[in-house]
């Protein structure tokens, strides 16, 4: 593998360096470098971060490969900025034994776009009722650190607890889809103003809250590690914050749509805007902001849910819920997050690749920009602006919620272990 020299980048969105590949690791950073026969990457302008790492991706594969691939998932990825991914276990088969996540783990080696991490699930087949294999899916190829029934809620007080349990025998992380069953019951989006003018089924607050409230305290009576996926209300926001004033092991993800979108957009009746948990109102969104900003919510994470149009391209009602993420993600946060004075890109680098990486145990991933490094890169032009056209998605979907928006910002190189999988912002 021949050397790359990655010119005049602003390493974290600091001063202006240059950036030394050699084989699959950064060999010096700093100002004039020079070497013969490198490729050179004029980066002068743009921001260069650590390699994205995503905590929730749905690959769908096995199973559901009309709407999205490991091999397509991945590619996605890497027209992302994302160097590794973990895909979630709601697939069919479920995730639920040593097989089918080495299987998910060895077709993510052989894509060659993005490391995948299998997330195995907390109970067998997500049907909440008996704890599946995780000693097994943690000791076996794949090495499982995250398990998780998102999708489904595990709602038993009991099953929680004993995983929690088990999970802390090897250091993993529950990772809860906060979503009490009960509470429900046919909802559509949102429960407030907007669903009750439009006659939708209500989606409450209080039905993600309860559930994290109980959990804090089972991971805290526990002594383990809980994470909150997806994360959507000010309610949440503030259990969180007072979880973590207690010392208790939480952590917690925003997912992009859920920094921009609110529930007004239902009144389109778009299918596209049907997602879980639903999207909410401003208020929930300024203070899912600020959480991000101060560290309450420590990471953004897709929650990438990819599906084929006729899955999509139906009355409401029917209408499966998920969005496409992978390839906007670091768009919506620069427009949020960034450009807004809420973060730097310093910033950036932690919530979507320092602190999930470490969430996750996502070893080789989320280090910093410094010499003997692991060459995972990603470069982005923040001055880029552009209406986004889901017909060139690397994502075998298209069900964006942001087909023809302008947002900021463009991956324009990402680097896996020192091969380039994007080149101006075409897959390599």
């Amino acid at each position: 593998m021949s050397k790359i020299l990655i010119r005049g980048a602003k390493v974290l969105g600091g001063d202006a360096q240059d950036v030394l590949i050699d084989g699959e690791t950064i060999e010096a950073v700093g100002t004039g470098l020079s070497a013969e026969g490198a490729q050179v990457v004029d980066a002068e302008g743009q921001i260069l971060l650590p390699g994205l790492v995503d905590l929730h991706t749905h690959l769908r594969e096995p199973g559901r490969e009309d709407s999205e691939t490991v091999l397509t998932g991945t590619r996605a990825a890497a027209k992302g900025g994302y160097t590794s991914v973990f895909a979630m276990a709601n697939t069919f088969p479920v995730a639920d034994t040593a097989g089918v996540v080495e299987q998910v783990y060895r077709l993510g080696r052989q894509s060659g776009y993005c490391d995948v991490q299998p997330i195995g699930a907390v109970t067998v087949g997500l049907e909440g009722k008996k704890l599946a294999e995780l000693g097994a899916m943690h000791d076996s190829a794949a090495g499982v650190t995250v398990f998780s029934d998102d999708g489904k809620c595990v709602d038993d007080a009991v099953i929680m607890r004993r995983a929690l349990e088990y999970v802390k025998a090897f250091g993993g992380v529950v990772a809860q889809h906060a979503q009490e069953p009960r509470l429900t019951e046919g909802a559509q989006m949102n429960e407030g103003i907007v669903s009750a003018e439009l006659g939708l089924g209500g989606w409450p607050a209080v039905a993600e809250e309860s559930i994290i409230a109980r959990d804090v305290l089972l991971a805290e009576h526990v002594g383990s590690r809980v994470h909150i996926c997806h994360l959507s209300t000010a309610g949440s926001v503030e259990i969180v914050r007072w979880a973590k004033s207690r010392g208790i092991d939480v952590t917690a993800e925003v997912t992009p749509h859920h920094l921009l979108l609110t529930d007004e957009l239902v009144r389109t009746y778009n299918p596209v805007y049907k997602v879980n948990p639903p999207l909410r109102t401003e208020r929930d969104v300024m203070a899912l902001r600020e959480a991000l900003a101060d560290g309450t919510i420590d990471i953004v994470a897709t929650d990438h849910a990819p599906h084929p149009h006729e899955d999509k391209d139906c009355e409401w009602a029917a209408a499966a819920m998920g969005m496409v993420g992978l390839e906007t993600a670091l768009s919506v946060v620069q427009q949020t997050m960034v450009d807004t004075g809420l973060l730097t890109w310093a910033e950036v680098a932690d919530r979507m690749s320092f602190a999930p990486a470490r969430i996750g145990r996502a070893t080789g991933h989320g280090r910093p920009v410094s010499a003997g490094e692991p060459a995972n890169l990603t470069l982005v032009d923040p001055a880029y602006r552009g209406a986004v056209d889901p017909a060139g998605f690397a994502s075998r979907s298209r069900n964006t919620p942001y087909e023809g928006r302008e947002l900021p910002g463009r991956v324009t190189h990402t680097f896996l272990r020192g091969r380039a999988t994007v080149v101006d912002g075409n897959l390599a």
